[in-house]
């Protein structure tokens, strides 16, 4: 099972952090990639080390999630490059203002939120499940594939650091999953979400290591720890793979039970 040879997965934000690490694991998987991020450097530097390592075919591509023109180049090199896309994961975004309590909040911080986080997701999956549609109907593809990254932010709230348009963004995000699952299913396109805790990435290190962040840890999570590299991985390649093709619409929730509680 989860033999991804000759399947194409294409992912945002795949210059690093989880992005970069659910990348990797396709290619453990065998599957081809098209990696999309605007530091196009990294991207070059993991095409280089994944196709000698794994075997398989990488496609980096500078992409601006939040410009529709940028989201419709990257699906036509990728087009150009496999003639075919089975998967689409969002993981791209990012977020201002975390920190800052909800009387105080800027409404432009909200704004560039909501849009980095949210519009994107409903930009580069409309213009990349119109593809995969097209795919399908002319039989260039057999099924699609589509990953939203949510966050357990998105699931509840949170007493450890003020972040209300980060919540809002990732809550739509999961009820986006659920109406573009319900709609896309008859296509053979199936939408589902993922909603990480807490993990260890070159952005969160140095945040999770403070003393404050893990006694939160111990306190709040029922496993006592913080996600490691790699742990989202295999959420990602299950919803990613053929197998899967009975589960659509689905939130889960990979966070060592915080959300559980």
């Amino acid at each position: 099972m989860f033999d991804y040879k000759g399947k194409v997965v294409a992912i945002t934000g795949a210059s690093s952090g989880l992005g970069k690490q659910m990348a990797e694991g396709y290619a453990q998987c065998g599957a081809n990639l098209v990696l999309m991020a605007r530091r196009v450097e990294r991207l070059e530097a993991s095409a280089k080390e994944w196709s000698e390592k794994y075997g398989i075919e990488v496609l980096p591509v500078a992409c601006d999630v939040t410009s529709t023109d940028s989201i419709n180049a990257a699906v036509a090199a990728a087009d150009a490059k496999f003639g075919h896309v089975e998967v689409i994961v969002n993981c791209a975004g990012g977020e201002k203002g975390t920190g800052t309590p909800l009387v105080d909040f800027d409404k432009g911080d909200w704004e560039f939120t909501l849009n980095l986080d949210l519009t994107s997701v409903f930009e580069v999956t409309k213009v990349f499940t119109g593809y995969m549609k097209k795919n399908i109907e002319a039989g260039k593809q057999t099924y699609g594939r589509v990953i939203n990254i949510a966050s357990i932010y998105g699931l509840v709230g949170n007493t450890a650091i003020p972040t209300i348009a980060y919540h809002a963004s990732k809550g739509a995000v999961v009820n986006f999953t659920r109406g573009a699952a319900a709609e896309l299913a008859k296509c053979g396109i199936t939408v589902n979400a993922i909603c990480p805790g807490y993990f260890y990435t070159e952005l969160t290190t140095e945040t999770l290591d403070t003393e404050y962040f893990q006694n939160f840890a111990k306190q709040s999570v029922p496993m006592a720890r913080y996600g490691q590299g790699g742990e989202l991985n295999p959420a990602a390649v299950f919803l990613g793979a053929e197998e899967s093709s009975y589960v659509t619409g689905q939130i889960i929730a990979v966070d060592g039970g915080y959300s559980c509680i």
